[in-house]
Formats: structure tokens, sequence, C-alpha cells
């Protein structure tokens, strides 16, 4: 039977029917050891007791009003994140790609308003992903995104990933007037910036009057032991764009920005009609009371060490099958030497999630609350993976 669902995604033969922390019951009964999360959503796991409440107790009470009003849960949700980021102001909408299309406006919108109409371009990355809108698939320029969608949305140069005589000459042209990076490329294979080129992209736009956006729809909500990632290279943005882990699984995104950075932005500029929804801000205070909680991120760094301890010894021991670790925190990349998607179909086998990416990556994304004892036995299950395909090879 011909699905009635639009087929845009290449879906594996699964279908997960109950989940509860850092695992997920197929249909059939088989329990799969989670360590890909929603693709870094499920930033507390499946389940979680605090989330469930929030969303039933809100949900008992109201759904939605829209934003012709106020908003409680909203007002509240904004300031939690402004009392915890340099931001001043905090827009809700309801993904990554959505946060992506207003960080666009809010850069033009800036120039128009500050007298330099003429410095819209946004100085972009190779590998970059910043969602699959027009805007944003233009913001990328990748081959796999844009082919068949011209022309593309103008304003935007695309630099090679780590040249930096490339970015010190784009930056000081006329016509640019931001710039877009993430602190870790997620799709294009768990690349970090080294915390001294976040700095030197932050002194480069203090010298040339540029914006710095900051794509932690993947990399932030804790994923690399601080509450965002670019807090590690003692910097910050003027805008940044959040979702993923920020509702913990509820469709939930927001743009948080300095108050100079988003002057523009007026009333009739920009709207959703969902965005900070009173069920998405009742899950999303949630999220953030858990992460901020005393000790849940040192937890997380020290997960995150035991877990690259682990994977390092992993490809040790399959030295055909990977070659190397990267990434941050619970944001970890096996970078192999067979198929990458064979390795995830192997994991598959072997009732383990992972994620495919880029530049023949494998992403390892559990979830912030899994345990060591959990942590074990997926790396576990990857040793049997990587087993099952060093055999094929060998019998091939």
């Amino acid at each position: 039977m011909i699905s009635p669902v639009l087929p845009s995604y290449a879906r594996a033969k699964l279908s997960f029917v109950h989940g509860e922390g850092a695992w997920l019951t197929e249909a059939d009964g088989r329990r799969f050891l989670d360590f890909a999360s929603g693709i870094a959503v499920m930033a507390l796991g499946h389940g979680h007791p605090a989330l469930v409440a929030a969303l039933k107790d809100q949900a008992d009470r109201l759904w939605h009003t829209s934003n012709l009003y106020q908003v409680p849960g909203q007002e509240a949700l904004a300031q939690m994140l402004v009392d915890a980021t340099f931001a001043d102001t905090v827009f809700f909408c309801n993904s990554g790609t959505e946060a992506a299309e207003l960080a666009i406006k809010m850069a033009r919108k800036y120039r128009a308003v500050t007298g330099q109409p003429d410095r819209t371009t946004i100085l972009t990355f190779d590998g970059a992903f910043h969602g699959r809108s027009m805007a944003a698939i233009s913001a990328s320029g990748a081959e796999k995104l844009v082919s068949g969608f011209g022309p593309l949305l103008p304003g935007f140069r695309h630099l090679p990933f780590g040249d930096h005589d490339a970015l010190r000459a784009a930056a000081a042209e006329p016509d640019v007037g931001a710039i877009m990076v993430e602190p870790v490329q997620g799709e294009s294979g768990i690349k970090p910036l080294p915390d001294q080129c976040l700095k030197g992209l932050r002194d480069l736009c203090d010298k040339h009057g540029l914006l710095l956006i900051l794509d932690e729809i993947q990399c932030g909500m804790g994923r690399t032991g601080r509450l965002f990632a670019h807090e590690w290279a003692g910097i910050a943005p003027d805008i940044m764009l959040v979702a993923k882990g920020i509702g913990g699984g509820y469709p939930l995104g927001a743009l948080l920005a300095t108050e100079d950075a988003a002057q523009g932005m007026t009333a009739g500029t920009h709207g959703s009609t969902y965005g900070g929804n009173p069920l998405g801000c009742a899950v999303g205070q949630a999220v953030l009371r858990e992460i901020t909680a005393p000790g849940f991120l040192d937890d997380v760094q020290r997960k995150s060490g035991f877990l690259r301890q682990k994977l390092e010894g992993l490809v040790a021991a399959h030295p055909d099958v990977f070659e190397c670790v990267r990434g941050s925190g619970l944001m970890l990349g096996l970078k192999c030497r067979v198929t990458n998607t064979d390795m995830v179909n192997a994991g598959y086998d072997a009732q383990l999630l992972t994620v495919p990416a880029g530049d023949n990556v494998v992403r390892i994304l559990p979830a912030l609350t899994i345990t060591e004892d959990e942590i074990t036995e997926g790396v576990t299950r990857l040793d049997r993976a990587a087993t099952s395909l060093s055999r094929q090879m060998a019998t091939a």
C-alpha cells in the first residue's frame, strides 16, 4: 500500500509506540536504546515526569488564545531565558527553521532602521545547516539542499569552513552586515568551532560593526555541558537561534536577541499563529528548570567525558570501521571508514538508534539524563554492530 504521506523522508522501517527515559519500544515489542534523541530534541529523554506534568496541567486549563493577547507563560519563559543568557528579548516560534527565518529578517531590518540599507549580506559557511525554508537553504547553499529549488534568495555569501583569510576579507566588504554560524555544525558531521575561532568571530564582528548570529538549534540547551555552546568561549552573540531541546519533544523554537539587534522588529514586522502558545511555553519552562537546576550541567559534563572515553576505546577496537571521535559534550560524532548509513543500520539490528550526518559521520546524541550504565550498554551495542560489519567485510 502506498502511504498517503509525502515521501520526503527516507524512513527506517521502525514504528515506536512507547518511550521512557533513554528507551523506545517498537510496535513489535523490541526495546531500543536511543542514542539519537529525536535528533537532539529529547533533551530530558522520553516521558520525563516534570514535562508530562507541565503539559497535562496546562492542557487541562488552556491550549491557545493567539498572540493577539498577552500569554503569561510566554512572558515567564522569556524572562527565564533572558535571566540565563545575553538576551534582552525573545520571540517564540515552533521550530528552528522559523527561528532562522526571523534571524535573517531581523538582521536585514536592523540595517534598514540604522541607516545602512545596503549592508544586507550575511556571511555563512560551507557545511552550514539552518533549516529547509527558502531563506535557510539559501543561507546554506549546499547542493543537496538547493538542487531544483532555484532561484535562491540573494543576500548570502558562503565561505570555506576554517578559511580565516577568506573570512577576514569578506567581513570587510561594505555590503556585509552579519555572520551566521553554528558553534558546532551538526548536519555536516559534528564539527565544533574552536573557542578561539568563536572569540575571533566576535572580535571581527565588533571591528566591522557586524551582527553575530549563532545557530544553537542542535548544540544548545545543555547539549555541550553548558546551557549554550558559545558560553565555553566566553563570548555572546547579538542574535541566537534555539529549538530542538528547548521543547523536550514539544514543538517549540525561540529567537533570542539583544535590544539593539532587535530594534527594527516592531509591531507587525513578524508573527506566528502558534508560536509561544501556552502548551509549548509550559513545557519549555519545565525543560529550562530541569537543565538549569544545580548540578545538572556538571553531571552532563561528567557523563560526556565518560561517553567519549568509551567511544575512543570503540574506535581503537575497530580501526577498520571507525576513524575518530569528534564533537563536544553529548553531541559526538563517529567518523566512519565504512559507509555511515551501514553503521546506522547495523545499530538498528543491535537495537540501538543513532543518526547519520555529513562527512560519513554517525551522530551520537543521547538524552542529557542518560545514565552511565545506559552509556555502557549503548557502546556495547555499537561494538556489536561494528563487529557485525567487520565480519561482513571479511567475508565479502
